[in-house]
């Protein structure tokens, strides 16, 4: 099912350590396993490597299947857990590179007012924090949206280029093959034409941009010059020698490129009076000087070679020819288009001070990233202080820049000296609080990582000084690193004495005490944050030292029922190993290996894709036409992480097929991992050996990250193609991503019949009829719409369920409905949705015992927080329904939690609390017509009262 909650919540933290005291198996006869200790963890490592090797031979010769005797005689069960199960001593939870506050929504407010009331000149940099402070967020379209607000509020060339690149990778188009760097998306926002162009326009941005049937020179140079005629006769009075060579010149014309000429020619000089100069020494050759006589003339450098422009440009340079400076530099960008062109140029950018040319020369480099990141010439240019200070007196030294650089270097590899040395330039260039703060804060985290703890201390003391106090947080940790203990227990335990308590101050806080006292504070934790994963991970590994490990995986279940967190995945796989449930383990490597396909396991000691070697023969095996229907199995039960793992499965036996990766992205859109959906589809797309397939994967890509014009063109010319399923579809669902008045629906409805008369699998057309019928309710359709969901139920589509108990419940058949929905229930492996949707058709005390469930089985489901709270505030407990809101919104700041609150507020008469939740709620999505009434009335009283 495609899903518009593209949260990307699968960044893992693998944060396990080992028990280096746990017993280690004894190796086989003959891998000389006669040491101890960690020399044998050593050997036992080696002899798993080695085996993987012969296995990953004979793995691809045979995918038979092998009996389970068989398979324990090719590895024993003792081998799989080389460094033993992990403990509880050694578990802690990884510190948070972003930013975060104690009280995010003060923050949010306070930064659509920064947005609100600055001048057009400083948006770019207002929603350059908002992006930084949307970065710690779970939905990625949040911190995009901002970014596009920054580039199109940019004021210079070079926050244009940052921040158009920025956007760019943010697609990761580098991944697609057959694509170039330089390759535009067709609107004025990432075109790489349009970022060279100076001044402020944020009106033109999301226009169609100059890039078809243009070239790049057309961008810059005056178009409404006269072409020099060739046969034009010109009166030559004067003329400069070069060598033996003269070039002859019209006086006035050349003292018109500069002052410095003018003075020369007609200052009273002894060239004032000469007919013949003698130019000889002044550094420029006899083809550079006919050029510049050429262009005194016509203003136009159309037909010079680049060595000639460079000349031009030294001169204009040593005679203040501002005109020619300008037009070399213009003429020069335009030639930029490759990484071997940008190296070569920048040097004479840099060193003629040609603020275009430079700016050229980096868009390259950072529409390159992350593969330039890798190139010592460009790492010199960003990570030396002598390579900053250059781009400085140009103007091309930026926070921004280095942002954007610091988080793909972190993103590569956190411990690096590359990281640290973009990280130390980006302090260089901070000036702001918030720029201070973050990039203090990511100093520490790094040092942390490289376990140069006081250096981390340091830099997180600094993040504290300049105002985040979740620093305090890494001042703790390297405390603790430092054997400091109790010093880092009352750092947080202050910090939550003096502010209002949150999850992550108490996970840290449990750090540093132990027995009942810590897992109270790992409950608290939970109880205010259910989102953070440490809490389950200790719990389950408590209950495994207790040697209960289906007690263990029902903790790690509760979870990962909500949210696919590759660390809880491994642990889960972890533990299934240690009480031998290898279908399990094997499940969840391979779930896990399709959020990150290089994830190391055991505290990065063994590939996940070698366990997956390891495990498969003490598994069933399984053919492709068996992994389909099981796949067919999973989907019907809504079990989306036994689904990827089949999915994975499959793509060992047939990596290059498409329709399996495409498949895969759906997959994990539905578990809002955006990320890993977004490469699936990328592999989708560079695997496809059809033109008309590879349009509608590009179309999804395109649509996923915000750009839904551009995804209906690509439908279109895919159809134009090839009518398809999936192109239809795609149209479809990118058309009704809005009002759909009865003209667009009747369309929506064509389109969608049209894709189901094309050839598909049950899956897709399950989803297609399900969506069919969806627009047949909105157009009261009631009976059509029973058809579609009946159909689709007809071939399994289990979520039908749901849209045929909307219909009964329109029909006023509430039974019908509520039955509707508990067939959903009892199918469902992921049920939430289905007790929340149940609520809707029975009684208040019915509902709120499902909603109830709803909200235990998975915590970021809105719907009943607000319901609960709209339940209280009709029985007149205001305050009640307050603190019910205001749980779920200490994790989750959605809009319409905050706008809720802020109506309650207001009605309360807390006229300053509901002004602030708009704002919050208004940063989040500053066109949200409800809210913005409700602000503009909130604020009225409080204007009052401060007059």
């Amino acid at each position: 099912m495609r899903s518009l909650k593209l949260a990307e919540g699968c960044k893992g933290t693998q944060v396990y350590a080992l028990n280096p005291s746990a017993p280690t198996p004894p190796l086989p006869p003959g891998n000389g396993g006669g040491g101890t200790g960690g020399g044998v963890g050593d050997k036992l490592l080696q002899h798993i490597q080695d085996h993987l090797r012969v296995n990953s031979v004979r793995s691809k010769s045979s995918r038979s299947y092998t009996a389970p005797n068989q398979a324990n005689a090719v590895v024993s069960p003792e081998s799989l857990l080389p460094f033993g199960l992990p403990v509880t001593d050694l578990l802690e939870p990884q510190i948070d590179p972003c930013l975060k506050f104690a009280d995010l929504i003060e923050k949010m407010a306070e930064v659509y007012r920064r947005v609100d009331n600055c001048t057009q000149l400083e948006k770019s940099g207002a929603y350059l924090e908002q992006c930084a402070i949307f970065r710690g967020l779970s939905d990625p379209k949040l911190f995009r949206r901002s970014l596009r607000s920054s580039r199109q509020h940019a004021v210079d060339v070079h926050a244009k280029v940052v921040l158009a690149s920025w956007l760019r990778y943010e697609r990761r188009e580098d991944e697609l093959i057959g694509t170039s760097s330089m390759d535009c998306c067709g609107r004025n926002l990432e075109c790489p034409k349009a970022t060279l162009v100076p001044g402020y326009d944020p009106e033109s941005v999301y226009d169609p941009c100059i890039c078809s049937g243009s070239s790049r020179l057309e961008m810059n140079d005056d178009c409404d010059v006269a072409e020099c005629s060739t046969s034009e006769e010109v009166d030559y009075d004067m003329s400069f020698c070069i060598g033996d060579e003269e070039v002859r010149c019209v006086r006035y014309k050349i003292a018109s490129l500069s002052r410095p000429f003018k003075s020369m020619l007609y200052g009273g000089f002894r060239e004032t009076k000469r007919g013949t100069i003698n130019f000889t020494q002044n550094g420029i050759s006899v083809e550079g000087m006919r050029a510049a006589e050429m262009f005194s003339r016509t203003s136009r450098l159309d037909n010079f070679p680049p060595n000639v422009v460079l000349e031009l440009l030294k001169l204009a340079n040593r005679f203040c020819c501002d005109e020619l400076k300008a037009a070399c530099d213009s003429h020069l960008a335009c030639l930029v288009n490759n990484l071997d062109e940008a190296m070569l140029l920048i040097e004479y950018g840099l060193e003629e001070a040609a603020y275009l040319l430079v700016a050229a020369c980096l868009q390259v480099f950072l529409r390159e990233l992350p593969s330039s990141m890798h190139n010592p010439n460009v790492i010199k240019i960003f990570c030396s202080v002598e390579g900053r200070e250059r781009l400085a007196s140009l103007g091309h030294a930026s926070f921004a820049l280095y942002f954007f650089l610091s988080q793909i270097a972190m993103e590569d590899d956190m411990k690096s000296n590359t990281t640290v040395m973009l990280l130390e330039r980006l302090v260089e260039c901070a000036v702001e609080n918030w720029e201070k703060q973050l990039a203090y804060h990511q100093l520490g985290v790094v040092m942390l990582e490289r376990k140069e703890y006081k250096d981390a201390q340091r830099w997180f003391n600094a993040a504290v000084e300049a105002g985040h106090l979740y620093s305090l947080v890494g001042v703790a940790r390297s405390k603790f690193k430092r054997d400091h203990r109790y010093s880092a227990y009352k750092i947080i335990n202050s910090l939550i004495s003096d502010h209002t308590a949150t999850g992550w101050m108490h996970q840290e806080r449990s750090l540093y005490c132990s027995g009942k006292e810590k897992l109270l504070d790992l409950d608290t934790a939970t109880e205010l944050d259910p989102t953070l994963t440490f809490p389950y991970k200790f719990r389950a590994v408590a209950l495994v030292e207790e040697n209960q490990f289906g007690a263990a995986i029902s903790e790690l279940n509760k979870i990962l029922g909500f949210k696919a967190s590759p660390d809880c995945l491994e642990m889960r796989a972890w533990i299934s190993i240690g009480k031998e449930d290898y279908e399990g383990a094997l499940k969840d490597i391979r779930a896990l290996l399709t959020l990150e396909p290089n994830f190391m396991m055991f505290n990065w000691k063994i590939p996940a894709d070698n366990m997956v070697e390891l495990l498969r023969p003490l598994a069933h095996q399984r053919s492709q036409a068996d992994c389909w229907m099981q796949l067919f199995d999973h989907w019907s039960s809504v079990d989306d992480i036994g689904s990827l793992a089949v999915v994975h499965d499959m793509l060992a036996n047939d990596p290059g097929n498409s329709l399996l990766r495409f498949r895969q992205s759906l997959l994990l859109l539905r578990l809002n991992c955006q990320k890993a959906a977004m490469r699936s589809l990328r592999l989708a797309r560079n695997h496809s050996k059809l033109k008309h397939e590879r349009l509608v994967y590009e179309g999804w890509i395109l649509y996923d990250t915000g750009h839904r014009e551009e995804a209906l063109a690509k439908a279109e010319e895919s159809i134009s193609q090839q009518r398809s399923f999936e192109a239809f579809f795609l149209k479809a669902y990118a058309l009704a991503d809005s009002t759909l008045d009865p003209k667009s629906s009747d369309y929506v409805i064509q389109l969608l019949e049209e894709a189901l008369r094309c050839p598909s699998d049950a899956l897709r057309k399950g989803q297609a009829l399900n969506n069919l019928g969806s627009v047949y309710v909105d157009c009261d359709k009631l009976d059509l719409a029973a058809d579609c969901y009946t159909n689709a139920l007809n071939i399994k589509h289990t979520r039908a369920h749901q849209g045929l108990a909307r219909v009964y419940h329109l029909k006023n058949q509430r039974k019908a409905a509520y039955d509707e929905m508990t067939k959903l229930i009892e199918k469902a492996q992921n049920n939430a949705s289905a007790y929340e949707k149940r609520s809707e058709y029975c009684d208040r005390e019915m509902a709120q015992s499902d909603l109830s469930l709803a909200t235990q089985l998975d915590p970021l489901r809105t719907y009943p927080y607000r319901y609960r709270a709209a339940v209280l505030m009709d029985d007149h407990k205001e305050h009640e329904a307050i603190d019910e809101l205001s749980k779920v919104i200490s994790f989750k700041p959605d809009l319409q939690l905050l706008h809720l609150r802020a109506a309650f507020y207001d009605s309360m008469g807390e006229g300053a609390s509901a002004v602030k939740d708009c704002e919050a709620a208004l940063c989040i999505d500053p066109g949200h017509a409800d809210t913005l009434d409700l602000y503009h009335k909130a604020r009225e009283p409080n204007a009052t009262d401060q007059k």
